[in-house]
């Protein structure tokens, strides 16, 4: 054990921080700001967007699938779109594993449009910049400790927004959490990775259920290593570039007693390097069987591995598969989802199970307030669900609505003088719907 000590310059003092900058955390500091309070939003990568811009390029959750597209989301979920549409930068397709339809989108635009939304809101923005720490006073959270490029700095805020993904400032503050892979099985990690110089005409001469049957009759000659048989790829705003959700990484282990998983440093690192191997194999399958793929060449890939959940916070409700499946409604609901339970386990294919045809699970606003911290607040990934249950809540549609949620409950806590778990909820419902959400 080494201990170290500092003195930290104070750098400033906020009403709100957010952490993370996603679709959960984005919409947060959005909202917030809007709200009028003076927000920062801290960023570890050197631009906004989280999983949406460094991972992925189609927002899901926005539509429910089945027999109708029934739109579930709205509110800062459409001033993005509308942005992106100012760049002629997305569309819609059918998603090509049946959660209904997507919003294919342009990363790179994505990125300005998230900036644009988060300074016309007046919202600080930090970037290249991590939270290694928290100060607590009590049962509260008083300051940040952010590893900048300047070394080590302090910021205080009245009210945290963990929009981490990761849960990380939960697990600084001692918020109580569940590790995935500690009850149930991990949902599995993808690199992501874009196609360039292929021939789209060509490649829609065959459907996904023949790749797949590729992909099954070259694994089994013993030349391609390829771990998952039912692998997808869809086009882009870009001619020519075709983007892939195609590997499949185990995302946790046991060693005795002990979970380890994606919030571990060392196998998060492993997995890094192992997912891009993964995907050269994957580049060679399709490049030797897929027509159109013959002289196609790697773009780029993922800026980070793709990672489905690593902790999910204990709130002051736990969503369960049994409230998904039965579309339940809650009193203190703060949106929709009408998404699929999609369980991406190791082994071959994934499991579906589907919400009735045309209907939607509320998301309650007490599945984002953690338990043990007064003024701290969860958007995103790292809510508290069951492991099933977040597998269908967890689209970034519905991070999105979580995300503009808690920003507005954080500064409705400051407005009565309470604390975020005893605001309310009727007023919060009350702002969302004025501001475009869908709530019931």
């Amino acid at each position: 054990m080494h201990n170290y000590h500092k003195s930290l310059p104070l750098i400033d003092c906020f009403d709100v921080i957010v952490v993370g900058s996603g679709s959960a955390g984005s919409p947060a500091a959005i909202s917030a700001s809007r709200a009028g309070a003076k927000t920062l939003i801290i960023e570890r990568l050197p631009f906004i967007g989280g999983t949406s811009t460094a991972v992925l390029d189609t927002f899901y959750g926005y539509y429910t699938p089945g027999s109708q597209s029934i739109k579930v989301v709205g509110g800062i979920a459409d001033d993005v779109v509308k942005g992106l549409g100012e760049y002629n930068a997305s569309f819609e397709r059918p998603n090509t594993f049946g959660a209904g339809t997507g919003v294919t989108y342009h990363p790179e635009y994505l990125k300005v449009v998230w900036e644009k939304l988060l300074m016309q809101a007046g919202c600080s923005i930090l970037l290249n910049a991590h939270v290694t720490d928290v100060v607590k006073k009590g049962d509260k959270i008083i300051g940040l400790v952010v590893a900048t490029k300047d070394g080590l700095k302090y910021y205080e805020a009245k009210q945290i927004i963990d929009a981490s993904g990761d849960a990380d400032i939960c697990h600084q503050a001692e918020a109580p959490y569940e590790l995935a892979g500690a009850v149930d099985p991990a949902q599995t990690l993808t690199t992501t990775f874009k196609m360039v110089n292929v021939d789209c005409e060509k490649r829609k001469t065959i459907a996904k259920k023949e790749i797949n049957a590729l992909m099954e009759e070259a694994a089994a000659s013993g030349k391609y290593n390829l771990p998952r048989k039912e692998g997808s790829d869809h086009i882009t705003p870009v001619s020519h570039m075709t983007a892939t959700i195609m590997t499949r990484l185990t995302s946790f282990r046991k060693e005795g007693d002990v979970t380890i998983n994606a919030a571990d440093p060392e196998f998060l690192s492993h997995a890094e390097i192992e997912g891009r191997l993964q995907a050269i194999e994957y580049i060679r399958f399709l490049r030797d069987y897929v027509p159109g793929y013959e002289k196609a060449e790697l773009s780029t890939y993922g800026m980070q591995i793709g990672v489905r959940e690593t902790r999910r916070i204990h709130g002051q409700y736990r969503l369960t598969s049994e409230d998904v499946l039965s579309a339940k409604k809650f009193d203190d609901q703060i949106g929709l989802c009408g998404a699929p339970m999609e369980d991406h386990h190791d082994g071959e294919g994934v499991r579906w199970q589907y919400l009735p045809d045309g209907k939607t699970v509320g998301i309650p606003f007490r599945t984002l307030v953690p338990q043990k911290i007064e003024n701290l607040l969860v958007a995103g990934r790292c809510f508290s669900a069951s492991h099933v249950a977040h597998s269908s809540v967890r689209s970034m549609a519905q991070c999105m609505v979580m995300g503009e949620a808690v920003g507005n409950a954080a500064v409705l806590a400051l407005k009565t003088d309470t604390q975020p778990g005893n605001i309310n909820v009727a007023d919060l419902q009350d702002t969302l719907e004025k501001n475009g959400g869908i709530l019931r």
